[in-house]
């Protein structure tokens, strides 16, 4: 398939997340051999989807393995699938640039819902609300992440955690992502703030490793903040921020 040379620089997250077909991937590994910033941008998307999943994964229930067992003889057998019609190649690699956020949300939900299927069943209605919302939050996450206009930016908080900003003016939102955060602390959580011309706007909770959608409008904001506040959070800062990172521009 055959790009103009501005809409080559758009398939870096379909690249990182593997949605080219063979000749697609084909000639954007040769771009990539002359565009640092490509390059960049590629590891920085590839860091950030595992990061993403490792941050959610959950371990299934001590027990699922033997009620599953224990239930298998019941389920009916699936039909055979028969492979669908191929589709032209230049509306195939359209449609998979266009997936590209499925696929992320596929990819994170194989870590962070792997046994959601298994817990709905054992659990009933309040687990498959928990997947629907785990679900939509997948898709903003992976919608962000995927836009053609995503920036990122990565930093290290005071304590020592490992913090990715992903920021897309087309949806107006942004993905705060930490590894090794610290246990804040009986009584404490962390709190995301995004800091408009000095003005601290609250942003969201975060309490361990994870991924958060900033709350607020990001279009105006600065930079992202952290601190320790009580339980709850707080209207305003109320500690030291560990950490004012600028938002990717």
């Amino acid at each position: 398939m055959n790009h103009h040379s501005t809409d080559t620089h758009t398939l870096v997250a379909a690249h990182a997340l593997g949605a080219l077909d063979g000749n697609e991937r084909k000639d954007f590994d040769a771009h990539l051999r002359t565009c640092e910033a490509c390059r960049q941008e590629a590891a920085e998307f590839e860091a950030t989807a595992a990061r993403l999943a490792a941050a959610v994964s959950q371990a299934p229930p001590a027990a699922a393995k033997a009620r599953v067992m224990a239930a298998i003889d019941g389920v009916r057998q699936s039909p055979p699938r028969v492979p669908a019609p191929s589709v032209a190649p230049a509306l195939g690699g359209l449609l998979r640039r266009r997936a590209a956020p499925w696929a992320l949300a596929a990819a994170v939900a194989a870590a962070a819902l792997g046994g959601v299927a298994v817990r709905q069943t054992l659990n009933g209605q309040d687990l498959e609300q928990q997947a629907r919302q785990a679900q939509q939050r997948l898709d903003t996450v992976s919608s962000v992440l995927a836009a053609p206009d995503a920036r990122t930016t990565h930093g290290k908080a005071a304590n020592g955690a490992l913090t990715t900003v992903v920021a897309s003016d087309q949806h107006n939102q942004a993905v705060f992502t930490a590894a090794n955060l610290p246990t804040p602390g009986a009584g404490k959580t962390y709190q995301l703030w995004l800091d408009h011309d000095g003005t601290m706007r609250p942003a969201g909770l975060i309490d361990h490793d994870g991924t958060v959608i900033l709350a607020g409008d990001p279009a105006d904001a600065g930079a992202v903040g952290l601190t320790v506040e009580p339980a709850g959070g707080s209207p305003q800062p109320t500690t030291t921020p560990l950490l004012l990172m600028a938002l990717p521009a």
